[in-house]
């Protein structure tokens, strides 16, 4: 036990560290140090010279205390092959990634052509191919489409104040009715006025029928039919572009020097100018047909459209109820009958 005049620390180093040591049990402490017991040092060098033959030897880890080869193989040895482990690539893979390369290469060509000419022609240094009667008609229709696109509009404006003004009308009716039973001393007025109001309600469902077959109709004209035409209008266009474009280049390969690279590079552009030539003019016919037809159709249905629409507002507003019913007969006529016009189907 130590003393308070002793110092700790050197009773702690006279103290023995006894322990038991392997399976003999043998005792050991600073003044009983026992034998001297070596461990193995790490090597002051690595020699890898292949002209000592060394077995390698496992170590506990079941790793290699020298080298890389396996001490055993519980296995067996590894089995070797002459085999190719990798795919070979088929003929068609091949031919679809050359097709795939040859397409993109030749649409970046084409939108680089386009570019350029569509560049050039607003910059004024190149000529463009221009059909002035195909032009004005073109122009024309695009006119007509945003005229008509205003009276889609307003007619579809109409349509919602009315289908608003018809619901009022029914509401003030139902009103009217319903006091003409609480108030007996007006019992006779309130009666006339809600027989009113619901007879012009019940013409003013016609007159909201008969406009919403009318914007039914201005609608499939101007979002289908000539939205379609001027989709078409549109591929011409880029044709056009396109065919200017190959033009541009084989009139300068024409008027080039005559070596074997140009002469190559003249037979190539005038295939695909020959090409281009007969997409545009396609297109071009196309077109014609189809505005000729669009015109001829247009006529013809918004003729029949318009007199509907006229005798159905003016027999709601003359309070002409034979007309208007006749009028709503004409209109359901027309939705279930087999239509006469492509427009109209």
């Amino acid at each position: 036990m130590a003393s308070l005049t002793s110092n700790p620390m050197e009773d702690i180093e006279n103290m023995e560290e006894v322990y038991m040591e392997g399976s003999s049990g043998s005792r050991r402490s600073r003044s009983n140090p026992g034998p001297e017991q070596t461990r193995p040092q790490p090597p002051r060098s690595l020699d890898f010279s292949s002209d000592k033959d060394t077995d390698p030897s496992q170590s506990w880890t079941g790793g290699f205390t020298q080298g890389c080869t396996p001490q055993f193989q519980p296995f067996g040895a590894p089995a070797t092959s002459s085999i190719s482990l990798t795919t070979p690539s088929s003929p068609g893979v091949v031919l679809g990634k050359t097709t795939k390369l040859e397409n993109i290469k030749n649409w970046t060509i084409s939108t680089y052509k386009c570019s350029r000419q569509s560049l050039y022609e607003k910059m004024g240094k190149t000529s463009k191919t221009v059909d002035p009667e195909l032009e004005d008609q073109i122009e024309t229709l695009r006119n007509t489409q945003k005229k008509y696109s205003d009276i889609l509009r307003l007619a579809r404006a109409l349509s919602s104040h009315f289908y608003n003004l018809v619901q009022t009308q029914n509401s003030l009716g139902e009103c009217f009715s319903d006091l003409a039973h609480k108030s007996p001393e007006l019992q006779q007025e309130f009666l006339y006025n809600a027989e009113a109001q619901r007879n012009l309600t019940k013409n003013g469902q016609h007159l909201l029928a008969s406009l919403n077959f009318f914007v039914s109709s201005v609608n499939t004209i101007v979002n289908k039919t000539m939205e379609d035409s001027l989709l078409t209008v549109k591929q011409y266009e880029t044709a056009r572009v396109e065919y200017d474009a190959y033009r541009t280049d084989l009139e300068f390969y024409a008027a080039a020097k005559e070596t074997e690279a140009n002469q190559m590079k003249l037979s190539e552009t005038q295939v695909s100018f020959n090409n281009k030539k007969a997409e545009f003019e396609k297109l071009r016919s196309d077109v014609q047909i189809k505005l000729k037809f669009l015109d001829e159709n247009r006529v013809k249905v918004m003729a029949k459209q318009l007199l509907l629409f006229h005798t159905a507002v003016s027999a709601y507003f003359s309070g002409n109820q034979v007309a208007l019913e006749e009028s709503v007969k004409q209109f359901a006529g027309k939705i279930k009958s087999p239509a006469t016009s492509w427009i109209e189907q």
